[in-house]
């Protein structure tokens, strides 16, 4: 397919190095420098091998190449697809397109087939020969590759049909898994650069700033500082050079929201800064990204690169007189570098660790100049914004809490994967209609929101909306997105000593209260899952969450008391069990268990003494088998190989 930034004819004076300022309109509309029926018709054909009309003779196979998917053999797919359409003279009128994550990851490889947005889930090489014989010559659906509801049994055709899709609003995810993010021009086609056009030629910055403070657009980061409040405040900052930064440093456990939108929409994130960056007055910005993010990183820098090669990019954009530059930094792989203090000491050359504030970075920032920060997420809304208005975007989500917003819903859920939904709906309806459910028929017992400085909401909440204001009154907080369902298997107890095990290692030292709390905090909850708890130590966990969330230097320290703040108020009976009773209801801690062998389930097959690695297990053939406690170190290698069930915990 042909450049839609690329001459359309002779006559056309638009330079693709230095586009004039009508270039959307050039290509959306047909030339508007000369007027050539032709050229105009040749947009158009472009335009529709992107957006394939209903009904069309030609297909567009869209395959998953997220890290998801990737990961699960989907290029290989790409390879396969290939050699089956030479086979069957399908090369001219079928299009394959690579695209950024569906968020469906669990049901990966996914495949796409438009325009009939036929969802096939889970492709394996060897299904590419029946999908091309079958519904790309044969025009007949493969139904063994479609997605069945795991609670009704039912069949999901197309995409629209999945029920994991179809109450999500998806408007920063519209393009990921829809457009090649390698591909500038599928970015222009779905209306991409259009706000920052309007912003540069129709708009001054301060009116920029206030139609974002008009959409009520919240940082999308955790805290949820309101964005255009922040940009005026680096608007009015004096200073000779501004910043503007964008942090992609993503590292809570089972979180990639901000990845998945860098690996299938970076031009987004690309548009929002430099919008940014005309509104605050800066002309040089930096993406702070993981390392471990190879993909999203490789896709920033194609974005990067073509926007510069066509002058959406660089020096004097659009014969504007408006300079920007955006440079990659790749993290180096501490969490408290996702604090805005500490990644901007980092992109200095320096050790990640925080400053104290005042001053804020949109005063004294990246080396000491006025700097703008806000995450992925954020800088991804602010396009739909510009090109349809604050005012059209604050209609949607709560009173206090607008747009809406991205989850990583993981755990013990059916259906995981990214979502977006609008601001204000319930858990119940992200996790049960969403997310199908809990997997295996089991109970809902506790959702951890916000990452691991995140609280954990039990069932009763259930209805509670989420937005930035309910969530912090519950105990929890946004954070960046991170949802992870918990089931009647899970011991909270245990969950608030797993997350605090990640802040602690995590901390960077620095103040006292974090580096020494933590600490004390995890000894006294490693102590309760042995069985040695006292109750006095609840007093303790609580008074030392209060000190370090009321005194920690940063966000790290502030918020990791969270999960054992929010546990405490909602599964306190399992605290006092593990200290009483020397009992772990659910089960879970693993020095609180004793493995038995049913004397009536056994059948001395002697597989359990076999896989026990300390010889804990004696017996004679065909005989009851019993284990010994006091040698048993409770690894359950014997739970794991019992076929009849005689092995249980107590």
């Amino acid at each position: 397919m042909n450049n839609l930034l690329d001459k359309c004819c002779d006559k056309c004076t638009h330079e693709p190095q230095n586009p004039c300022r009508d270039f959307i309109k050039c290509i959306k509309e047909g030339p508007i420098c000369h007027d050539d029926d032709a050229c105009r018709q040749k947009r158009q054909d472009l335009l529709a091998d992107i957006h394939l009309p209903a009904g069309s003779d030609k297909k567009n196979i869209l395959i998953c190449a997220g890290t998801g998917c990737t990961s699960s053999g989907s290029k290989k797919l790409v390879a396969v697809l290939k050699e089956e359409l030479q086979k069957h003279n399908l090369t001219d009128k079928v299009k394959i397109t690579i695209t950024g994550c569906h968020g469906f990851c669990e049901q990966g490889p996914l495949m796409i087939v438009e325009p009939d947005k036929i969802f096939y889930v889970r492709v394996d090489v060897s299904d590419v020969p029946e999908i091309v014989e079958q519904n790309l010559v044969g025009g007949q659906v493969v139904e063994r590759l479609l997605y069945k509801d795991p609670t009704t049994g039912e069949l999901a055709k197309t995409y629209n049909d999945v029920p994991f899709y179809a109450r999500q609003q998806r408007m920063v995810l519209h393009n990921c898994g829809h457009i090649n993010p390698e591909n500038v021009s599928e970015y222009i086609a779905n209306d991409g650069y259009a706000g920052f056009v309007k912003a540069l030629f129709d708009m001054t910055p301060e009116e920029v700033i206030e139609d974002v403070k008009k959409s009520g657009l919240r940082g999308r980061g955790g805290a949820g500082f309101p964005t255009g409040m922040k940009w005026g405040f680096v608007r009015q900052a004096t200073g000779d050079k501004k910043y503007v930064v964008c942090n992609a440093d993503e590292g809570d456990p089972g979180a990639f929201m901000d990845r998945s939108v860098l690996e299938g929409d970076p031009h987004a994130v690309l548009e929002g800064m430099m919008i940014c960056g005309y509104a605050v007055g800066a002309d040089e910005g930096y993406i702070y990204v993981r390392a471990e993010y190879p993909l999203a990183i490789e896709r920033l820098k194609i974005a990067i690169a073509q926007a510069e090669q066509y002058g959406i990019l660089g020096d004097n954009i659009f014969n504007s007189g408006f300079n920007f530059h955006i440079k990659i930094k790749a993290g180096a792989g501490a969490f408290v570098c996702g604090e805005e203090t500490a990644l901007l000491t980092s992109i200095e050359g320096n050790r990640g660790m925080p400053r104290v504030r005042p001053p804020f970075p949109a005063q004294s920032g990246l080396w000491g100049k006025p700097t703008n920060l806000n995450n992925v997420e954020t800088y991804a809304n602010v396009p739909h914004i510009l090109r349809n208005g604050g005012e059209n975007y604050a209609k949607l989500g709560t009173e206090k809490s607008k747009g809406t917003k991205i989850f990583a819903l993981t755990g013990k859920v059916n259906n995981t994967g990214l979502v977006e939904v609008p601001m204000g709906m319930t858990l119940k309806d992200i996790i049960f209609t969403i997310g199908g459910g809990i997997q295996n028929g089991k109970k809902f017992k506790a959702v951890q929101i916000g990452g691991p400085s995140g609280g954990c909401i039990p069932e009763e909440n259930l209805d509670l909306p989420v937005d930035y204001d309910s969530l912090t009154a519950a105990g929890a907080m946004m954070g960046s997105g991170g949802l992870v369902v918990m089931d009647e298997t899970t011991c909270m107890v245990d969950v608030a000593r797993f997350f605090l095990t990640f802040t602690q290692s995590e901390s960077c030292g620095k103040c006292t209260p974090c580096r020494e709390g933590t600490k004390r905090m995890l000894e006294i909850l490693t102590r309760i899952c042995n069985g040695e708890g006292k109750m006095e130590d609840l007093d303790s966990l609580e008074r030392l969450g209060r000190v370090v969330k009321n005194t920690a230097l940063c966000g790290l320290g502030q918020t990791c008391p969270n999960p054992i703040l929010s546990t405490l108020r909602y599964f306190k009976d399992e605290y006092i069990a593990h200290i009483q009773d020397k009992r772990c209801p659910a089960g879970a801690c693993s020095a609180l268990l004793v493995f038995k062998i049913d004397p009536e389930k056994c059948k001395g097959c002697g597989k359990c003494a076999k896989n026990c690695p300390a010889g804990a297990i004696t017996g004679e053939k065909k005989e009851p088998h019993v284990i010994d406690t006091t040698k048993c170190i409770k690894c359950g290698s014997c739970l794991l190989g019992c076929k009849f069930d005689a092995i249980y915990k107590a």
